[in-house]
């Protein structure tokens, strides 16, 4: 059964699971939350969303409201967000744009405070957004990515699983998984740390620094390093993710950043 606090505003249209709803919180008509969600004080979730088991909805967070677009004119969209996400204060998911269009967000992501995930964006597993972060409409978040504190990031951008974003950074071209961005869309390494903790084994992470040095430190273009690629046998689904990527990409690829005279 759910615990829903009396000054809790709920459409008699929402469909609760055993779900806590705190004071103050808005729940708009055809809202689905499932069991083991809670949704604390003041937060807003708005028609079109469905949330999965076990959430955290923290307070003052405005979940599935209309996209910011300025030619957005009430189509019917939504969002769906999977199990054990949790949305810390104040952040905003908005739901899709076009007639039928939806947001999606996978399990285990943490979107930390302020930070915004526009419309029409995919997310997939165990992301981490950080504090004021902002994603903008169509972009792609690929698994275990991490997107660190004031990070802007571009419209139809596809950021690479376990890639990492460091603070302030600016993105508009897409980020080559296992990377880590710093600056203005600059590439200044591997994510060492990150594939380190996720497991990857010692035969992938030597292939996919070699990937990486074919991509970044050769000298040579996107086109020639792919062709230089394509001759050796990278066995590890991890390198074969990373040039897979490089082809797929419709932006184009972050470029390496200016490497000082000392710099190895």
């Amino acid at each position: 059964m759910a615990k829903i606090h009396p000054t809790a505003l709920v459409s008699k249209g929402a469909e609760l699971g055993d779900v806590e709803i705190g004071p103050y919180a808005v729940i708009e008509d055809g809202v689905i939350i499932r069991s083991g969600t809670c949704v604390l004080a003041h937060a807003y979730i708005a028609e079109g969303t469905t949330i999965g088991k076990d959430c955290e909805i923290h307070m003052g967070a405005v979940v599935g409201h209309a996209p910011q677009h300025l030619k957005y004119k009430g189509a019917k969209t939504f969002l769906n967000i999977g199990d054990r996400n949790i949305l810390r204060e104040y952040c905003s998911v908005h739901r899709g744009f076009e007639e039928g269009s939806s947001t999606l967000i996978g399990d285990d992501n943490l979107f930390m405070g302020f930070s915004h995930i526009a419309h029409d964006c995919r997310i997939g597993n165990s992301t981490v957004v950080c504090n004021g972060a902002l994603v903008a409409g169509h972009v792609t978040v690929d698994d275990k990515a991490f997107i660190s504190g004031n990070v802007t990031i571009h419209q139809f951008v596809r950021i690479g699983s376990l890639a990492m974003i460091g603070g302030l950074a600016r993105v508009n071209k897409d980020v080559v998984p296992y990377t880590l961005i710093e600056g203005d869309s600059e590439v200044c390494s591997l994510n060492t740390v990150g594939i380190r903790r996720s497991g990857v084994s010692n035969e992938a992470a030597v292939q996919i620094k070699q990937v990486y040095k074919l991509l970044y430190r050769s000298g040579l273009n996107v086109t020639h390093a792919l062709e230089e690629i394509s001759k050796s046998a990278f066995s590890s689904v991890e390198a074969r993710n990373m040039v897979d990527f490089v082809k797929n990409s419709e932006r184009g690829i972050c470029k390496h950043r200016k490497i000082a005279a000392n710099e190895d």
